[in-house]
C-alpha cells in the first residue's frame, strides 16, 4: 500500500513526497544541499546544531529541516538571506568555543565544521573566544578524546546508545557548562568502551579520533636493525581507495600492496593467511564440541561463538561473562599471524624474532586495543607491535609522496601471503559464517556445500539478526553422528543487536550451534578506522567490493590453501593440537561491567 503523498515547494520548485519525509530529504530530492552537523542518517533524528535551518513560509521561526515533516501545501526557501545569515551566527558560535588550530589537527581537511567555515567564510569574529582549556583523554590504546574540538552534536553518544548500546558516553549538565562525558568523568580506558571506534566514524570534528601510531611505524621501517613485515586485514583493500581518489566500493589490493612495498616495508603479507587458518581452527574446533554433545553425551558451551571481532569480546566480557566459555578459543586473525611471524616465519626467514616489527593494517580501531592484551604473547614477545587504521595507511602513503591511482598492481610476497575467497569475506558481516559453512559441510561430506557457485545467501545481507540452517546428510563414515543434523547458525553486526542475541541465549531460547558476531554495523567493512563517511550505501558497496573479490580468486574454501596446508606439515601439526594451542588459542576473563 502506498503511503499518502504531500505536495510542497522548495525553492519555489513543486514536489510530491511521501508523508513522514524530512524538508532535509524532500530538499535532497531536488538536489538541494542543506548543512547539518548533528545528523547522520545511521542515528535517530536529533536537531541539536540548528545548521539546517530554513525559511518556512507563515512561520516566525526558521525550523530545522532535519527534525521537521513536511506537510501540505508548504513553501521553503533553503538559501534566503535570513537562513544564510542564521547558519553563518550558529556556525560562528560553535566556532567561538572551539579549538581552531586547524593545521594541528589530525582531521584537517576531513572535518566538516572545517568545512562549513570555509563555505560561508567565517572570519568576522563577531563572537568572544569562549573556548575552555581541558586535557585530552589520551588513556585509551584506541581513542584519543579532545573536549576543546567538541561542538556537543551528540552524535558519539547516540552512536554508542543506538547502535553499539554500550553507553560508554553520554550528555552531563546544563547550559554552558553542558558536555560529552563518560561514567563519573573516569578515562576511557577505565570505563566500559569496547574501543569499536564508532564514535569515531561519526564525529564531525577532531573530538574523537583514533590514537595514531604512524610515526611509530615510519621509525621502524627507517630503522636499518628492524625487520618489518606488515599484515592487511580484508576489509581495507574494499574501503582504502575512498581516501586515495577512487570511488567506494573500488577494490585495490593490487595497489595497496605496491604502495605498501614502495613505502619500505620488508615484507608485504596478508591477513586474509590467517583467516583461512582461523576456519581451520575455528571448524575444527565447532566439529569436535558438537562431537563432544551428540556422541559422547557430554555437557559442552554451546552455541559456539567467533572470536574475530575484539570490540565483541570486550562487549562479552563485560556484559554477558557467564557465555565466556561459549567463545572460540581462536585468537583473531590479526593475532593469530603475529604470533606466526615471530615464530614460524621467523624462522622460515632466518630472522631473529626481536629484530622483527609487527605491524597490521585494520579497518578497526579495537585492534590496538586486542594487540596490547596480556593474551596476545604467546609468540614469547609482542605478537603485534603497531595497529594502523585504513585511514592511517591512506594517509602514509599520501605522507610518502605516492600517487596511488597510477600504482602498477603487485602480490603479497610468498608464506603467510596466500589466501582464499573465503578468507576475504571475513570483512563483511555474515562472511565468517559463510567461510566455515564452505568448509566445514566439505570435510564432513567430500560434496562441497550446496549453493550457487559457493555463495551461501542465507548468511549475507544488513539485517541486524539472521539466522539460517543447513541440512547436514550422506555424510562420510567417520562424521555418522552428524548424519540429518540441521546445523542451526545465526549472524549479528552492530553490537545493539549483538545484545539482543545474547539475551535470547543467556534465556535459553536461541537453538543455535554457531553464532557470528562483529561489533561494527556491515562487520569489518563498517569498522571504526574506515573511511569518513560511513553509512548504509556506503557499507553495501563495500560488501559488494569484497564478494567481488571473492569470486575472482582461483581459491575459494579455507581447506585448499596450500599455504595452510604446508604450515599443518611443518610446523603445527593439526587443528587443535598442541603447537596450535600454544599460538592460536586463548581465553577470556570477565570485566567490570560499570
Amino acid at each position: 500500500m502506498s503511503k499518502y503523498k504531500v505536495n510542497l515547494k522548495i525553492n519555489n520548485i513543486p514536489i510530491s513526497v511521501d508523508e513522514g519525509t524530512t524538508i532535509l530529504q524532500a530538499a535532497k530530492m531536488l538536489n538541494f544541499n542543506i548543512p547539518t552537523l548533528c545528523n547522520h542518517p545511521d542515528l535517530c533524528v536529533a536537531g541539536n546544531c540548528r545548521v539546517c535551518v530554513v525559511e518556512q513560509k507563515g512561520s516566525r521561526t526558521l525550523p530545522a529541516a532535519c527534525a521537521v515533516p513536511v506537510s501540505e501545501g508548504m513553501e521553503i526557501q533553503t538559501n534566503s538571506m535570513q537562513v544564510r545569515a542564521a547558519r553563518k551566527h550558529i556556525i560562528e558560535l560553535l566556532l567561538s568555543e572551539h579549538n581552531s588550530d586547524c593545521t594541528k589537527c589530525y582531521k584537517n581537511g576531513n572535518c566538516e565544521l572545517q568545512d562549513l567555515a570555509n563555505e560561508y567564510r567565517t572570519s568576522n569574529n563577531l563572537f568572544i573566544d569562549l573556548m575552555k582549556s581541558t586535557k585530552m583523554d589520551i588513556s585509551s590504546p584506541s581513542i584519543v578524546k579532545d573536549d576543546t574540538k567538541c561542538i556537543r552534536c551528540q552524535r558519539c553518544v547516540r552512536t554508542c546508545a543506538e547502535l553499539q548500546n554500550v553507553n560508554a558516553l553520554a550528555v552531563v549538565n546544563k547550559g554552558h557548562l553542558m558536555k560529552i562525558s563518560t561514567f563519573l568523568n573516569k578515562p576511557l580506558n577505565e570505563v566500559v568502551c569496547t574501543n569499536c571506534g564508532q564514535c569515531v566514524n561519526r564525529c564531525p570534528t577532531g573530538a574523537l579520533v583514533e590514537k595514531n601510531y604512524i610515526d611509530e611505524v615510519w621509525s621502524a621501517i627507517y630503522n636499518p636493525e628492524k625487520f618489518v613485515v606488515v599484515q592487511t586485514a580484508p576489509a581495507v583493500r574494499a574501503a582504502l581507495g575512498e581516501n586515495l581518489g577512487f570511488d567506494i566500493g573500488t577494490r585495490v589490493t593490487g595497489k595497496m600492496v605496491s604502495a605498501l612495498k614502495r613505502m619500505g616495508f620488508d615484507k608485504v603479507l596478508d591477513t586474509d593467511f590467517t583467516a583461512d587458518l582461523t576456519i581451520m581452527e575455528e571448524g575444527t574446533e565447532l566439529l569436535t564440541r558438537l562431537k563432544k554433545a551428540l556422541v559422547d553425551g557430554e555437557k559442552v558451551a554451546l552455541p559456539m561463538m567467533t572470536s574475530c571481532s575484539p570490540g565483541w569480546i570486550k562487549f562479552q566480557e563485560h556484559l554477558f561473562p557467564e557465555l565466556l566459555e561459549n567463545l572460540s578459543t581462536c585468537k583473531s586473525p590479526q593475532q593469530m599471524f603475529g604470533a606466526l611471524a615471530k615464530t614460524y616465519y621467523a624462522e622460515k626467514i632466518n630472522k631473529n624474532p626481536q629484530e622483527m616489527v609487527v605491524v597490521s593494517v585494520m579497518p578497526c580501531t579495537a585492534k590496538k586495543f586486542e594487540c596490547d592484551r596480556p593474551e596476545m604473547r604467546s609468540s614469547g614477545y609482542k605478537d603485534v607491535d603497531y595497529v594502523l587504521t585504513t585511514r592511517e595507511l591512506g594517509m602514509m602513503i599520501k605522507q610518502a609522496g605516492i600517487d596511488f591511482t597510477k600504482l602498477e598492481e603487485e602480490k603479497y610476497d610468498s608464506v603467510l601471503g596466500e589466501s582464499t575467497g573465503a578468507a576475504v569475506i571475513f570483512g563483511a558481516t555474515g562472511g565468517v559464517m559463510e567461510a566455515a559453512i564452505r568448509t566445514a559441510y566439505e570435510i564432513v561430506t567430500g560434496r562441497e556445500i550446496p549453493f550457487v557457485n559457493l555463495n551461501v545467501t542465507p548468511v549475507r545481507g544488513m539485517e541486524g539478526i539472521k539466522a539460517a540452517s543447513v541440512k547436514i546428510k550422506d555424510v562420510k563414515p567417520e562424521w555418522a553422528f552428524l548424519e540429518g543434523v540441521e546445523l542451526n547458525v545465526a549472524i549479528a553486526h552492530g553490537l545493539v543487536n549483538a545484545k539482543q542475541l545474547m539475551t535470547q541465549v543467556k534465556e535459553g531460547k536461541a537453538n543455535y550451534h554457531f553464532i557470528e558476531v562483529m561489533a561494527c554495523p556491515g562487520g569489518c567493512l563498517g569498522g571504526g578506522g574506515q573511511p569518513i563517511p560511513t553509512n548504509m550505501e556506503i557499507r553495501k558497496k563495500r560488501a559488494e567490493a569484497i564478494y567481488q573479490e571473492d569470486e575472482n580468486m582461483y581459491l575459494r574454501k579455507s581447506h585448499e590453501n596450500p599455504e595452510v596446508n604446508d604450515i599443518y606439515k611443518e610446523f603445527l601439526g593439526e587443528p587443535l593440537g598442541h603447537k596450535s594451542h600454544d599460538l592460536l588459542h586463548t581465553h577470556y576473563k570477565a570485566r567490570k561491567r560499570y
